[in-house]
């Protein structure tokens, strides 16, 4: 008999090899590791998600009739020693792993790889595409997504005559005070769900699960209906808005399912053409939403595989300033937009694409913070984290690690952007219009010094050089710089 080899991020019958698998040929194994449990320090329900996800699945394929040997093994290499010296099977057969590092196992260990179908462009036709380019960029990336696999298409034209609807989706949160955005589902905790928090919690920190992620198939397509029906229609306009009313506004909350297999790309693209098409989502929600998952996820998906294992190290603006003791929960912030992010991450291990990217990375990128560890950090703390989310997302378009490689410019702002999108700088100790003193935001600080720090680097880049110039047309920029020094020390040492 052979045996199908299942990964914690491969969790779905219709998934690769176990979609060619059935119980009278082929035994499923499953292996948890205690070395990838010791690795990092991981956020309880980023754990308790996928260990859990992982023990629901096993007892529904042994439910279908497979035999299942589900091992808790020092190793992924030592639990699949022990299954093939017990049950000796004819071969070993997996889906290709989501990351680097698994593939090179399987190859070590000599299993049978079945080309993946977690992603609507696997790596290879990605590497074959940018072989067709001079240069190349996550729109471009995008069309030709849409165009081959024909979501919200007029034959050979876009629905509605553009392309891109972004500009549509940059509103502020709403300053009635309103927060309309559906709660998002919940179910309650069982006896698996206790089993495994008791097995982790000793090596884990962060709040305890309280039933927002779905650990199984039919609940994450409980919460793909819930959105389709009840979030899409209001997801588009405030998409890039930041409030303390709401930690999901209109997000979808689907990448952790995306990312571990209990749903696939192409079932949700389905359900939200679908929608579009009986004229219950207007088309500037759907095209954001689409964009979302066959562009951007898929494009930093094949820059993962174009560009490692060397891209997991780059450092382009030699950033070598440890990770505050803020992000670890070993200190407090009196900054309001960094202590609403970080909470909303302890709470929940979550904290959607903007708080990400301009609270928490921006302020990693203009402090100087090592991009590494702010990678893994991100990796162990966010519910949808995942090795090869989080080098490109982190590396390249949040940190400007690469040097450029992914993004044309520095994600950086000042205390002025988190004022424009979000409630966060209301009533906050630190003023956003201040460069200097002891209240002086240290978003705005520090934005002005990473621009005068890097001016070799950014001087002559179209997008950011007039910043650059601006930086040292201000009178108190030396004032700037040494408040600047402050600022890190304090965000070091925990008293920002």
């Amino acid at each position: 008999m052979k045996t199908v080899w299942v990964l914690g991020d491969q969790l779905n019958r219709r998934i690769g090899a176990l979609a060619e698998a059935a119980p009278s040929t082929h035994r499923v194994l499953f292996v948890e590791s205690r070395a990838k449990l010791a690795s990092k320090a991981w956020h309880i329900q980023r754990a308790h998600f996928v260990i859990t996800s992982m023990r629901r699945f096993a007892d529904e394929l042994r439910a279908e009739g497979f035999d299942v040997d589900y091992r808790f093994a020092d190793s992924l290499a030592d639990g699949h020693r022990q299954h093939v010296d017990e049950y000796a099977p004819t071969e070993v057969d997996a889906t290709e792993p989501l990351s680097w590092a698994g593939r090179a196992l399987m190859h070590r260990l000599g299993c049978s790889m079945v080309r993946s179908n977690q992603f609507l462009c696997h790596y290879d036709d990605f590497a074959a595409w940018m072989k067709t380019r001079k240069s190349f960029k996550m729109e471009d990336f995008y069309r030709w997504q849409r165009q081959r696999l024909g979501y919200l298409m007029d034959g050979d034209d876009p629905v509605g005559g553009q392309w891109n609807y972004d500009a549509d989706n940059r509103e502020p949160p709403p300053k009635d005070g309103s927060s309309p955005w559906p709660a998002p589902l919940l179910d309650e905790l069982d006896d698996l769900d206790r089993e495994v928090i008791a097995d982790i919690s000793a090596h884990c920190h962060g709040e305890a699960p309280a039933g927002v992620w779905a650990t199984s198939r039919t609940a994450a397509l409980r919460r793909l209906d819930h959105f389709v029906n009840d979030v899409l229609p209001m997801f588009g306009p405030h998409e890039d808005a930041m409030t303390t009313r709401s930690w999901h506004l209109a997000h979808s909350l689907l990448s952790p399912y995306l990312n571990i297999g209990l749903l696939l790309p192409g079932e949700v693209c389905d359900a939200v053409q679908r929608a579009f098409d009986a004229g219950r989502v207007p088309v500037a929600s759907a095209e954001g939403f689409i964009r979302q998952v066959i562009g951007w996820r898929e494009y930093v998906w094949g820059l993962y595989w174009a560009w490692m294992p060397e891209y997991a190290g780059v450092n382009e603006l030699d950033a070598s300033e440890p990770l505050p003791p803020v992000f670890t929960g070993r200190a407090d912030t009196k900054m309001n937009c960094l202590a609403h992010a970080l909470g909303d991450v302890n709470a929940r291990a979550y904290a959607h694409h903007i708080q990400r990217l301009m609270v928490i990375g921006n302020l990693s990128l203009i402090a100087g913070i090592d991009p590494r560890a702010l990678t893994d950090w991100m990796w162990a703390n966010f519910v949808d984290g995942a090795e090869w989310v989080m080098v490109p997302n982190v590396m390249g378009m949040s940190q400007f690690a690469d040097g450029g490689r992914m993004a044309t410019k520095p994600y950086a702002s000042g205390g002025a952007y988190i004022d424009r999108m979000s409630d966060y700088c209301k009533g906050c100790a630190y003023d956003r219009t201040k460069r200097v003193g002891d209240d002086a935001c240290p978003f705005t600080t520090l934005y002005w010094d990473f621009m005068a720090r890097h001016e070799t680097r950014f001087g002559r880049n179209p997008r950011v050089a007039q910043q650059v110039r601006a930086a040292f047309k201000l009178k108190d920029l030396d004032e700037v710089r040494e408040r600047a020094a402050e600022v890190k020390v304090m965000l070091r040492e925990g008293r920002l």
